[in-house]
């Protein structure tokens, strides 16, 4: 059996692997490169593989060392890896134009993440030399946000810089898949028995018509269908015509979920049919509905960290609903509820006898399986509002689902 080794990671986990390419076949240099990959992982001269790095591979070897070589003590393994990057700011710059230099992108800013938590670098970017070395990430906007009153004078607008080009970033790649998915939900949501040709919806038309079914009635001797009532939709008004509520949890944890649900408040509150409200909470409750204009000012006016109380923010979530019946609240938390349980669960019944539609996202990010409160999720079920992690990418397709009033495309509730 081949085994291709993979580089571990500061948290016991896989890295990303330090060589790019499939898994070595078999053969001399099969073996080679089998080996040269161990040596990658182990990281020592006295690893037992007998290869010997040199040129490109030393200098990327130089590069893992300087962060996953865990720091030597007692149970530590011989030629054990030991962090390396010290305190020195122009070392740390040093090390982020190498790691820019051997990875891709996505390696780069999960190792930029192992170095934040794992040698406490979180001071060194209150410097803007840090700050313009580092390769920009939702991850990295949290770190920024959660400093961000300790940023000095000199480092606050490189830090805006660095959350701006995140957020664009996000924009490009969200807002027009966002505005095309809920456009089109929003003209499908008016329903018409009188809709001109190029609106019928044919599927909903023949099935209100089965009952006018006539076998062998066709041209061609098939039954056909008589359409006596067409079904179709009205085009989309300039009216307003959904009401939806972002009720967004601020908690440390909840870091890269703020930062899309940022990018998509701006989005929706865009869109001239929605009407769209932007609510950020820990303990207390801020209305950020008059900053979403600018995702990058809604943002820096969040302050993550603290405790949670949902249903204080639900509350208040509700104190603004005019239109039950039209409103969308979207619930953005991991469920740990530091305020009062039943309450909480009373104010989502009570929306959803309102005729409220309520979404409750565990997550939003492109994250695995997020920690969250399984009890809470399980008693949000049991009121018809499911508890499920979702990425930015189908976020559109749920809010679509909500606007038309249709089952939410749900991933795998079992798990």
């Amino acid at each position: 059996m081949s085994v291709t080794p993979q580089l571990a990671g500061a948290d016991g986990g896989t890295a990303p692997t330090a060589v790019a390419g499939t898994a070595p076949g078999t053969g001399p240099e099969a073996d080679a490169e089998r080996l040269r990959r161990w040596r990658l992982v182990l990281g020592g001269e006295a690893d037992g593989t007998g290869c010997r790095l040199s040129g490109r591979d030393a200098a990327m070897d130089g590069a893992l060392a300087a962060l996953y070589r865990g720091e030597a003590g007692e149970g530590a393994r011989p030629g054990a890896r030991s962090a390396g990057l010290g305190g020195s700011a122009p070392q740390v710059a040093r090390w982020l134009g190498d790691i820019r230099e051997y990875f891709p992108s996505s390696v780069v800013q999960l190792m930029q993440q192992d170095a934040i938590s794992r040698l406490g670098l979180e001071r060194l970017l209150l410097e803007p030399e840090m700050l313009e070395a580092v390769e920009p990430d939702v991850h990295l906007v949290g770190t920024l946000l959660s400093l961000k009153h300790a940023l000095p004078e000199t480092t606050r607008e490189t830090a805006r810089a660095v959350v701006g080009k995140v957020v664009a970033d996000l924009e490009r790649r969200l807002a027009d898949r966002t505005r095309a998915t809920l456009g089109g939900a929003l003209d499908r949501s008016a329903k018409v028995n009188r809709p001109r040709h190029r609106d019928i919806d044919w599927d909903r038309t023949i099935r209100a018509n089965l009952k006018n079914y006539l076998p062998e009635a066709g041209p061609d001797g098939r039954g056909t269908v008589v359409p006596e009532r067409l079904v179709g939709y009205a085009r989309a008004q300039r009216a307003v015509k959904k009401d939806v509520i972002l009720c967004i949890d601020q908690s440390g944890s909840m870091a890269p979920s703020v930062v899309h649900s940022a990018v998509f408040g701006a989005v929706l509150a865009s869109m001239k049919t929605l009407d769209t409200r932007l609510v950020v909470f820990d303990t207390s409750v801020v209305d950020l509905t008059e900053q979403l204009s600018d995702p990058v000012d809604v943002l820096f006016a969040t302050q993550l960290g603290g405790g949670t109380d949902i249903n204080r923010a639900l509350a208040y979530c509700q104190s603004r609903i005019t239109r039950p019946s039209e409103t969308i609240v979207v619930l953005i938390s991991d469920l740990y509820e530091g305020g009062i349980r039943n309450e909480m669960l009373k104010q989502v019944a009570a929306m959803k006898a309102s005729g409220v539609q309520f979404i409750a996202l565990l997550a939003l990010s492109d994250e695995g399986a997020p920690a969250y409160d399984h009890a809470h999720a399980a008693a949000l079920a049991a009121l018809g509002a499911p508890a499920f992690a979702c990425t930015p990418d189908a976020f559109p397709e749920i809010m679509a689902a909500a606007i038309e009033k249709r089952p939410l495309p749900v991933p795998d509730l079992q798990n």
